[in-house]
C-alpha cells in the first residue's frame, strides 16, 4: 500500500521508526516534514499529507507531532480528509470502522513506540463499515460547511 508519513520536529523520530516498521512490512512509504528535530512547523506536515491523500497518489496518510492535536485539527480543515488522533488500539479501530478516517495522527510525547506502532497495524488491518448509518455520518463530515 503506498503510504505518506508527516511530521513536525516533535515527531520526527517517531514518524521514522513507524515508517520504518511499514516499509519492513512491505508498504510504500514517502515522508515529509522535518528532517530532524529542529524546528518544523506542524501545519506544513498536515497540509502535505493532506493535498497528496486528496490528489489520490496515496492511500493513506500518517501524522505525528507531540500530542497529535495540532497535526490533525489541520488536517481535518481539508474536504474529504478524515484524521483522527487516536490513543489506543480500539481508538484506531473504530476510526477506521465508523469514521472510514484515511489518516491517521499520534502524539510523539504521549504513546511509545510500540503504542504507536500497534495503533498504525490496527489503523491499517481496518476496514471501513458501510453500514447506512456509518456512510451517512461520514458523507456530512464531508459535506461543505456553511453557518
Amino acid at each position: 500500500m503506498k503510504l505518506i508519513f508527516g511530521s513536525d520536529h516533535a515527531g520526527f523520530e517517531m514518524r521514522r521508526h513507524v515508517a520504518d516498521w511499514a516499509t519492513s512490512q512491505g508498504h510504500e512509504v514517502t515522508e515529509v516534514g522535518a528532517n530532524s528535530t529542529e524546528p518544523f512547523d506542524y501545519p506544513l506536515a498536515s497540509d502535505a499529507v493532506a493535498c497528496e491523500i486528496k490528489k489520490g497518489a496515496f492511500e493513506f496518510g500518517v501524522l505525528l507531532c507531540g500530542t497529535g492535536i495540532g497535526v490533525s485539527i489541520r488536517a481535518n480543515r481539508y474536504p474529504h480528509i478524515r484524521a483522527a488522533d487516536c490513543t489506543s488500539v480500539e481508538m484506531a479501530r473504530l476510526g477506521r470502522l465508523h469514521n472510514h478516517a484515511n489518516v491517521l495522527c499520534l502524539g510523539a510525547r504521549i504513546l511509545s513506540k510500540e503504542e504507536s506502532v500497534a495503533i498504525f497495524q490496527a489503523f491499517m488491518e481496518t476496514g471501513t463499515d458501510d453500514a447506512e448509518r456509518h456512510d451517512r455520518r461520514v458523507d456530512f463530515l464531508d459535506a461543505s460547511l456553511s453557518c
